[in-house]
């Protein structure tokens, strides 16, 4: 019997250009059978692109595509699908009017007569949930369901699929300390499985828990591929920036002043239940220092800083800023003294379709010198557009006249992080400020906020990765089923005590009943 090879999937010298930007020059990644491969770089390094070429989204330049050993033609997603490739996307390519059960068998459908076969599919469906413990609602709409969950419905659609390749792009950046848990089991059971992964991430400790190889790009080329035990964080961070990187937020004591935001009994409805999703809320945050709320996702944080910055009405009651109650106030007038930071990049952060530079003016536009005589000053607008895109390292094929949305992920929050910390206002609201950022320029943006916090602006920290949470606060909020269940302070306190909080287990002045 003929010997298998060794790679099931190799990708030869491949190059990919757009418009002012070659994202892919000349590279090779050879995928080993039955193992999980990472590929790491900074934001705008080429991952997703490469992967994309892999599974049909774009067509390289130059190069060639072997599996098992000989050359394929991907023209599209439906001849990758036809080879066994698989892939969930960094912002998943979901209906969100169809039921998890539709989103999953759509486009592979089973027909028996012209008609649909759905009690087949529902069968298979379950039987792949309960087996790897992807369990899903399949009767619920993806859009009134947890973007965790949604990412079980990729996965899900995958394995429908019968993909033996896998490719994750940025699979955590959008979940729970436990969700990423049982998501890298996922990842080893089908590695167990014989399946094959590809799987793109920032997070050095996820690279070094679960994967067998990595692979790293910068700018576009390939720097090495080095075998996981081999290695270390900090060589990785290395390879991926070119420099040094601290792993380790550096800052003073904090020198807290006057009270910047006042919250008193602060309620605020949820969208999926009758009930409040925020609950009777007080706390304040003051000048000098950083305030980080924290809790597993869905605790009420979304709603809570909805309710702040005027994105959704609050039930009770009140908000000051400096003094003056906004509790009813306009986003357009809470702006005035609040740069906002927003958990969804794309909703609520970016308008996709416009340049660079028109989305770095947003708020500002009115403002003297981008406007005279109620005419945007074309030239003003480009040359602070320029400055930002230096300062905050964006980058982007075409520069200010970029349209956003063909800019990486990465690169996009750094704009919207330019774009609100440049405003200079007395409150900052960062919600998940450095989701989805590579090393390098997490190293920045934390290094941003000290630098507000020490200009004497107030912080207010929304996050859930706990190392942040711990390494950039000055004060710690623990909030959980909509209330605030601990203050603690980051010098005294573990990793474990915070987890204990945030899972309900222990609140403040007594144990939390099961």
């Amino acid at each position: 019997m003929a010997q298998q090879p060794d790679y099931i999937i190799e990708m030869l010298h491949i190059t990919k250009e757009f418009p002012g930007i070659i994202a892919n020059d000349d590279i090779t990644l050879q995928l080993k059978r039955g193992e999980i491969h990472a590929l790491l770089g900074e934001n705008g390094a080429g991952k997703s692109t490469l992967m994309s070429v892999l599974f049909g989204l774009y067509q390289p330049e130059q190069g060639i595509i072997k599996k098992n050993g000989e050359e394929v033609k991907i023209k599209d997603p439906n001849d990758a699908t036809a080879l066994h490739i698989g892939m969930v996307h960094q912002h998943f390519k979901l209906v969100d009017v169809f039921t998890v059960l539709d989103n999953i068998i759509l486009g592979a459908e089973t027909t028996k007569f012209g008609f649909l076969q759905k009690k087949e599919a529902r069968r298979r469906v379950e039987e792949l949930s309960e087996r790897y413990g992807l369990k899903v609602d399949l009767d619920a709409k993806v859009e009134d369901i947890t973007v965790g969950m949604q990412q079980r419905v990729e996965i899900l659609k995958m394995l429908y699929r019968d993909n033996e390749i896998l490719i994750f792009d940025e699979p955590t950046a959008v979940l729970t300390p436990q969700e990423i848990d049982e998501l890298m089991a996922t990842m080893r059971e089908f590695a167990k499985e014989g399946k094959s992964i590809l799987f793109i991430s920032h997070k050095l400790n996820e690279i070094m828990e679960v994967s067998d190889r990595v692979t790293v790009l910068r700018k576009g080329k390939y720097i090495g591929t080095v075998n996981t035990c081999d290695t270390n964080p900090q060589e990785l961070s290395n390879m991926m920036v070119g420099r040094p990187v601290q792993l380790v937020v550096e800052k003073g004591p904090s020198k807290p002043g006057d009270v910047v935001l006042e919250v008193e009994g602060l309620s605020v409805p949820s969208h999926l239940h009758k009930r409040d999703a925020v609950k009777n809320v007080s706390f304040n945050v003051r000048r000098g220092e950083i305030v980080c709320i924290a809790g597993i996702d869905g605790n009420g944080q979304t709603e809570l800083i909805h309710g702040l910055t005027g994105l959704d009405k609050v039930s009770g009651g009140s908000i000051k800023l400096c003094g003056r109650d906004i509790t009813r106030a306009s986003i357009r007038r809470r702006g005035e003294n609040m740069s906002h930071i927003p958990e969804d990049r794309h909703k609520h952060g970016l308008i996709l379709d416009f340049t660079l530079e028109q989305n770095m003016v947003l708020q500002r536009f009115r403002e003297a010198p981008f406007q005279h005589g109620g005419f945007i000053n074309d030239a003003e607008v480009r040359k602070y557009a320029e400055r930002l895109i230096d300062e905050y390292d964006v980058r982007s094929g075409q520069g200010p006249v970029t349209v956003v949305r063909s800019m990486s992920g990465g690169n996009q929050q750094k704009a919207i992080i330019a774009r609100e910390l440049d405003r200079d206002k007395p409150l900052v609201v960062a919600v998940q400020p450095t989701r989805g950022l590579d090393v390098g320029a997490i190293e920045y943006i934390h290094k941003q906020l000290v630098a507000e916090r020490d200009a004497g602006q107030a912080v207010l920290l929304v996050s859930l990765e706990l190392d942040e949470v711990m390494s950039l606060s000055d004060r710690i909020l623990v909030m959980y089923e909509g209330e605030i269940v601990g203050e603690l302070d980051p010098k005294t306190t573990t990793a474990q005590e915070l987890g204990l909080y945030m899972a309900g287990a222990t609140r403040q002045g007594k144990e939390a009943t099961a």
